[in-house]
């Protein structure tokens, strides 16, 4: 890819579980506005001028925050303390919020532009027709390698376990739903088949793996892989994206198996003051020109088919932000379960607790 673009070392991801940002608590001042809107981003996640065409279109000015954890969110959602007019949500966050009644129905009339997404965005299992949420990017979860040391890269998961050529040499994520979700492909089941009674066995199957595992990431595998700390990684196809940017050495396959999907949306909090200026916010995002501008920044995979159309050619055919459709279709969303969540980070945490990849960057010697 030559798709040259300004990138942060911090990942969008990283926000979603509270790690690594220095976090900007959403303070939003003043409530009600006529022309005003409160937006609760996550970092680096929007185009440059964003924010000041927005204004330039409708004459609303935007006031950004940094979300420094989906779990702040949440309690801060919850207490109805400093409610943004929109935010940026997971599908598992999604899935949360509507359970805890704390998002509005959105109201596709106001949503002319609905029509740019790719129809396989339109009814995701995690938000049936769109009802709360509106797709921003998406993503999966496959293999980044170094290709000088690896020339014939794993064919998928079950191949970078038992590949005698792997061995202690790749790196998986610390996140436990994340690392379950990977280790289950080994048995042919997709995040949506995984039981309280599976938990046992994937247990076993990772305990027997862990002398091959290099060592746990919290979502900065594609860190690793860049200064060299690993030679392979399980990481989201966008985070590889990046750094393959800075180094044409790194490459990124998808699993014959199949993955874990994930989505980040555009939603709207049920108490926000300014509702009508946040669905009037997220249809600007969702047209082509918008689109586009933000695709230019961040890089990441898009649902938006009218904004992917007006990127370069590297981008619209590139592989890694955009895998064969075959293996797309063998991958899913994971689902926000709690239950299983808790027990699945209760069986995980014994093992993943041998920690981090050591560092052995260069700006660590």
């Amino acid at each position: 890819m030559e798709c040259a673009s300004p990138f942060s070392a911090i990942t969008r991801r990283r926000a979603l579980q509270g790690l690594g940002i220095a976090a900007i608590a959403l303070t939003l001042g003043g409530c009600g506005e006529k022309d005003a809107l409160r937006f609760a981003n996550l970092e680096n996640y929007l185009g440059e001028t964003t924010l000041d065409d927005f204004r330039d279109a409708t004459g609303i000015d935007v006031s950004q925050s940094v979300i420094a954890s989906e779990d702040a969110l949440f309690k801060q959602l919850r207490e109805g303390t400093s409610v943004p007019d929109v935010l940026m949500a997971s599908n598992r966050m999604v899935e949360r919020l509507v359970e805890a009644h704390l998002l509005a129905p959105l109201s596709h009339a106001r949503l002319p532009d609905l029509h740019n997404l790719d129809p396989r965005f339109a009814d995701p299992p995690y938000d049936r027709g769109l009802t709360y949420s509106v797709p921003y990017t998406w993503q999966v979860y496959g293999i980044g390698y170094r290709k000088s040391k690896v020339p014939v890269p794993p064919k998928g998961w079950q191949d970078l376990f038992d590949n005698p050529a792997f061995a202690g040499r790749y790196a998986l994520p610390a996140d436990a739903p994340e690392l379950y979700g990977i280790v289950a492909r080994t048995l042919g089941k997709g995040p949506g088949d995984i039981d309280l009674g599976d938990v046992p066995l994937l247990t076993k199957l990772l305990q027997e793996q862990l002398p091959r595992i290099k060592g746990f990431h919290d979502d900065d595998g594609q860190d690793l892989l860049l200064n060299k700390q690993v030679d392979l990684v399980a990481e989201f196809n966008g985070d590889v994206a990046q750094v393959m940017l800075e180094d044409n050495d790194l490459a990124f396959v998808m699993p014959i198996e199949g993955s874990e999907l994930t989505c980040d949306g555009l939603c709207v909090p049920a108490h926000a003051d300014n509702a009508g200026n946040a669905h009037q916010f997220i249809d600007y995002l969702l047209q082509s020109q918008a689109g586009m501008r933000v695709l230019h920044t961040i890089l990441y995979p898009t649902p938006n088919l009218a904004a992917k159309a007006m990127m370069p050619q590297d981008y619209q055919t590139s592989g890694v932000l955009f895998p064969p459709p075959e293996l797309i279709a063998k991958s899913a969303f994971a689902r926000w379960n709690p239950p299983l969540d808790n027990a699945i980070k209760a069986a995980a945490e014994p093992l993943t607790s041998r920690g981090k990849v050591p560092d052995r960057s260069p700006s660590a010697s």
